[in-house]
Formats: structure tokens, sequence, C-alpha cells
């Protein structure tokens, strides 16, 4: 049977009613056109077509009319869904009334960085590490900022009352053909983190998506409510997506750790120097609120600092060594769950493969110790930049960088960065509590 048979199959076996073709905007939020299973062969042949128009980044109003074409392999049924009269769903590329690509896509522009490492050789694999925070909700279901427990790290029932609704949403996951590997309460109070286990870099930033989904969906179904907002509380850890990743070649690890030399691999020496070199290049990408800049501050876990090590945990970029030299990764600890995973995957990887491709780029030295303890001056020497402050940082720095418009394209940064500054400027009009506490009585 051809794919699309199994499918059709499935849909008639299981009882499936109503498909959902889901995709992502340039921001990163997911979108979905429901169809009943009436339409299904219409779906399968690109038939379902939308106004682009109304997506931030896609379309103009005068080309706005855009088709669907569903990735078969994303096909999956929804557990949670009723099981008389099933939900199943499509991840869905864009596509232009001519059956081409839409080139400022953010699932396309991660599959032409893909495309540009198998050219390479190289396949890409990523892991991440999803945090949330889980609130309350107050009579009408909307969110409050009250945490439904006071637990910590690795606490247990009955300071983590969050240990059901992840168990729910790990068993949901699981359901639907993804691989938990862990799942445990953070840092702060209500917070949580739900490990995904490592895959091809497309369908790792399709987890990513889906799993946000699926996050959000069951906390709502327990009467909760989880935000990726990274830093809900000043006074808390604020949430990140760790990225763990590695480079293969014919099913071999190209980041393998050399006990007998004591050294990782020299592609993924060079991997990092390109990462660390565009980081701040790619920061509007990988941290893109306004929110996202509050997690970098001393002693807060997040890295405040551009800059590596072999076995410092807080800083930007670890180099990993495990018991098994095959399964070494470097870790990326500066993006958070409010990223479009695909813009953010894409910009990660097209920086390490510039850092393998041209050997001018510097590796600066690994660092061991606190880099937050070091005056301007050491971090200097050491050639340690800092992260960007703010997002409006972020955007002035990705506005004048020539990676970010060739990973985007022109048209797709113009967007991405007005829509952003547009975000920033309205940030900037709100007077704070803090400015009334500060200023009102002082002046």
């Amino acid at each position: 049977m051809t794919p699309k048979e199994v499918i059709l199959q499935r849909v008639k076996d299981e009882d499936v009613r109503f498909i959902r073709l889901q995709f992502t905007d340039m921001l990163g939020r997911m979108r979905n056109m429901a169809i009943t299973v009436d339409k299904l062969d219409d779906a399968l042949n690109d038939l379902c077509i939308f106004d682009g128009s109304a997506i931030d980044g896609f379309a103009n109003i005068e080309e706005s009319d855009l088709y669907l074409h569903p990735d078969l392999s994303t096909f999956t049924i929804f557990p949670w869904r009723p099981h008389n009269g099933k939900v199943a769903r499509f991840i869905c590329d864009v596509c232009s009334p001519d059956g081409t690509p839409l080139e400022y896509n953010p699932r396309l522009v991660l599959e032409r960085v893909i495309k540009e490492a198998a050219d390479m050789g190289y396949t890409f694999k990523v892991g991440a590490e999803m945090e949330f925070f889980l609130f309350n909700t107050d009579e009408k279901g909307r969110p409050t900022t009250e945490t439904n427990d006071k637990g910590s790290y690795f606490d247990i029932s009955p300071l983590d009352n969050g240990e059901n609704t992840r168990r729910d949403i790990c068993l949901n996951l699981s359901e639907m053909g993804y691989v938990i590997e862990a799942s445990h309460h953070e840092m702060a109070r209500g917070q949580h983190e739900v490990v995904l286990r490592g895959d091809e870099a497309l369908r790792m930033a399709d987890t990513i998506i889906t799993s946000k989904m699926v996050i959000k969906t069951i906390a709502k179904r327990n009467g909760l409510h989880a935000t990726f907002m990274p830093k809900p509380f000043s006074d808390e850890w604020g949430s990140g997506m760790h990225l763990s990743m590695w480079l293969e070649a014919d099913g071999k690890n190209l980041f393998q750790y050399d006990a007998k030399t004591n050294k990782f691999s020299p592609i993924a020496y060079r991997f990092i120097a390109g990462l660390l070199k565009y980081t701040r290049e790619i920061a509007c990408i990988t941290n893109p609120t306004v929110n996202s800049y509050k997690r970098f501050i001393p002693g807060a876990d997040a890295p405040c600092h551009i800059s590596w090590s072999e076995n410092n945990r807080s800083l930007l970029i670890r180099a990993v060594r495990t018991r098994t030299p095959e399964s070494t990764f470097i870790e990326y600890r500066s993006p958070d769950g409010t990223a479009n995973p695909y813009l953010a995957i894409a910009a990660i990887l097209k920086a390490g493969l510039c850092g393998i491709k041209d050997e001018t780029i510097e590796l600066p030295p690994s660092i061991g110790m606190d880099v937050s303890a070091l005056s301007e001056v050491e971090r200097s020497m050491l050639g340690i930049q800092r992260m960007p402050v703010s997002l409006n940082d972020a955007l002035r720095i990705a506005s004048k960088s020539r990676f970010v418009e060739d990973l985007l394209g022109a048209r797709l940064k113009e967007n991405y960065i007005a829509k952003k500054a547009e975000e920033y400027d309205s940030y900037r009009r709100v007077i704070s509590r803090w400015e009334i506490d500060r200023y009102l009585e002082q002046y």
C-alpha cells in the first residue's frame, strides 16, 4: 500500500471524522484548518486553500491564495479527543498557487538549511528540554499568576501538584508516537520540564510545536494553564528550551569524544565556533520576545554571556561527554519556548555549518569558571561577549546581519524584524509598576 492508502485505511478503521491541517506562522504560532473526513482526498491532493494575507509574514493581499501540502509522515490521531468520531492531524508545508513551496514559510527555511547540511554529507539531530509553568485558572477559566504547587527541583507529591498533569502529557505524546526521555519538576514553583528524545531536525521541530500544543491542551483539560513565557516571576528561575545537538554521517556521530586525546572531534569544535560567532545575530530568533531577555541575568541559570565549556553547566554552550563516545552532543542553552522551532533550529544549524566551512572563525578557549564573576576587562581579554540585553538590542544586531538575511531571505527578514520591532515599541509605551514605585514619589 502507498502512504496515502495506509492513511485512508487507518482513518476508516479508527473512525476518524475530522482532520486538522496544521502549520505555523512566522512567529511560531500554530494555525490550522479543520476539515471533515469527506474532504481528506482534497487535502491529500493539495487542494485545500486558505487566505495567506491574514497570517503573519505569509503573503500580501494581492497574493493571498495559498495551499496546504500535508506531510504524510506527520499524520497522527489526537488521543484525548472522543473515541467516536476521532480527530487527526497533518503538519503541512505552505505552497503558492503554482505548487511551489512558499519561500518565507518557516518550515521551508529549515528544510533549506537541512538540504545545505545534506549536501555537505551531514544529518542534523536535535533533542529538546521543554520547560513551562503551570498556573491555576480563575472561575472563568482565565490564567492567573498563582501556581498550583510550591515544589522545587525534582520534588515529588505532595509538593509537586503538577505530576498528574505531566503524566497525562507524557502519555498522550507517547500515544501520538513521540518518545519522552524524562519529565520532572523544575527549579521554580509551578515549573516543569518534559525532555524530548533527539531526532532529525525537521521531525524535532514538528515534535516541539506539537508538544507545546499537547502541553497546553492537557493542562487546560486538568483545569490549569500552561505557559512557555520565559520569565513570569522576577524572583524565580525562568524557562528555557535547551537544545542538544549533533551531526551524523552514515549513522555515525561526528561530535564523538576521544578518551585517548581527551578531546572532541575537530568538527564539533568548528560547529561550536560558528554557533558562538553568530549567537548575537540570531538571538531575536532563538529568544524572540521582550520577556525572553528577563532570563539573562546573573545567577538565574541562564547564559548571560557568549562562552562555552566542556564541563561548566552555566555557560551558553556545553560540549557534553557521555559514557559512550558515539552519544556525545552539544547543548545550546539560550533558546526559550517562545521561539519558532523551525527558524530557531535552522539558525543554529546554519551557524554551525558556517563554522565548519569557514576555518578563519576562531574558537575561544573553554571556560571552567563563573563568567559572571569576571570583570568586563577580564571577559574582554577572553573574547567573551554579552548576550543582547533586550529584544530591541537583538533586533538592532539582526537588522545589520547578512547571516540572518541569508538564512531567512530578504523579505522574511524584513517582515520578521518589523513585526518584532512593533512588539517592542508596544512594550516601550507601557508604564510599569516598577516605574510608578520608583519615580512617583522620588521625583
